[in-house]
Protein backbone atom coordinates (compact mmCIF):
# COMPACT_ATOMS: atom_id res chain seq x y z
CA UNK A 1 0.00 0.00 0.00
CA UNK A 2 1.14 3.62 -1.22
CA UNK A 3 1.58 6.59 1.56
CA UNK A 4 -1.89 8.15 0.61
CA UNK A 5 -3.68 4.37 0.86
CA UNK A 6 -1.98 4.22 3.89
CA UNK A 7 -2.65 7.77 5.21
CA UNK A 8 -6.60 7.44 3.95
CA UNK A 9 -6.70 4.30 5.65
CA UNK A 10 -5.14 5.89 8.90
CA UNK A 11 -8.01 8.53 9.00
CA UNK A 12 -10.57 6.09 8.13
CA UNK A 13 -9.99 4.09 11.50
CA UNK A 14 -9.39 7.72 13.44
CA UNK A 15 -12.98 8.43 12.55
CA UNK A 16 -14.61 5.44 13.70
CA UNK A 17 -12.29 5.47 16.84
CA UNK A 18 -13.55 9.04 17.18
CA UNK A 19 -17.00 8.08 16.49
CA UNK A 20 -17.10 5.04 18.74
CA UNK A 21 -15.01 7.28 21.70
CA UNK A 22 -17.71 7.30 25.12
CA UNK A 23 -20.48 6.19 22.68
CA UNK A 24 -19.75 2.29 21.78
CA UNK A 25 -17.63 -0.43 22.68
CA UNK A 26 -14.18 -1.37 20.73
CA UNK A 27 -12.57 -4.45 21.07
CA UNK A 28 -9.22 -4.94 19.69
CA UNK A 29 -6.65 -7.36 20.02
CA UNK A 30 -2.76 -7.37 19.40
CA UNK A 31 0.20 -8.44 20.33
CA UNK A 32 1.97 -5.27 19.69
CA UNK A 33 2.43 -2.91 22.74
CA UNK A 34 1.01 0.92 22.16
CA UNK A 35 4.62 2.12 22.09
CA UNK A 36 5.37 0.10 18.51
CA UNK A 37 1.92 0.97 17.10
CA UNK A 38 3.43 4.12 15.20
CA UNK A 39 5.51 1.37 13.17
CA UNK A 40 2.21 0.38 11.64
CA UNK A 41 0.29 3.92 11.63
CA UNK A 42 3.61 5.90 10.64
CA UNK A 43 1.96 8.82 12.28
CA UNK A 44 3.30 9.82 15.85
CA UNK A 45 0.51 12.49 16.48
CA UNK A 46 -2.69 10.16 15.29
CA UNK A 47 -1.38 7.02 16.88
CA UNK A 48 -1.49 9.06 20.01
CA UNK A 49 -4.71 10.40 19.30
CA UNK A 50 -5.95 6.51 18.85
CA UNK A 51 -4.48 5.26 21.63
CA UNK A 52 -5.61 8.05 23.71
CA UNK A 53 -9.09 7.41 22.35
CA UNK A 54 -9.04 3.73 23.13
CA UNK A 55 -7.30 3.51 27.05
CA UNK A 56 -9.63 6.85 27.87
CA UNK A 57 -12.20 4.40 29.84
CA UNK A 58 -10.54 0.99 29.17
CA UNK A 59 -9.37 -2.67 30.59
CA UNK A 60 -6.24 -3.65 29.45
CA UNK A 61 -6.41 -7.14 29.51
CA UNK A 62 -2.28 -8.32 29.27
CA UNK A 63 -1.70 -12.11 28.91
CA UNK A 64 2.20 -13.11 29.46
CA UNK A 65 3.94 -16.11 28.53
CA UNK A 66 4.11 -18.17 25.35
CA UNK A 67 1.72 -17.78 22.60
CA UNK A 68 -0.50 -20.90 21.68
CA UNK A 69 -0.44 -20.39 17.78
CA UNK A 70 3.17 -19.85 18.43
CA UNK A 71 3.55 -23.45 20.28
CA UNK A 72 1.85 -24.99 18.14
CA UNK A 73 3.20 -23.67 15.08
CA UNK A 74 6.92 -24.75 16.12
CA UNK A 75 5.51 -28.19 17.03
CA UNK A 76 4.41 -28.79 13.24
CA UNK A 77 7.97 -27.41 12.51
CA UNK A 78 9.47 -30.07 13.86
CA UNK A 79 7.39 -32.57 13.42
Amino acid sequence: MWEPEKRIVLLLLFQVISDCYEQRSIIITTNLEFSRWVNIFYDEQMTAAIIDRLIHHCYLLIFDGQSYRMKQSLMKQLS
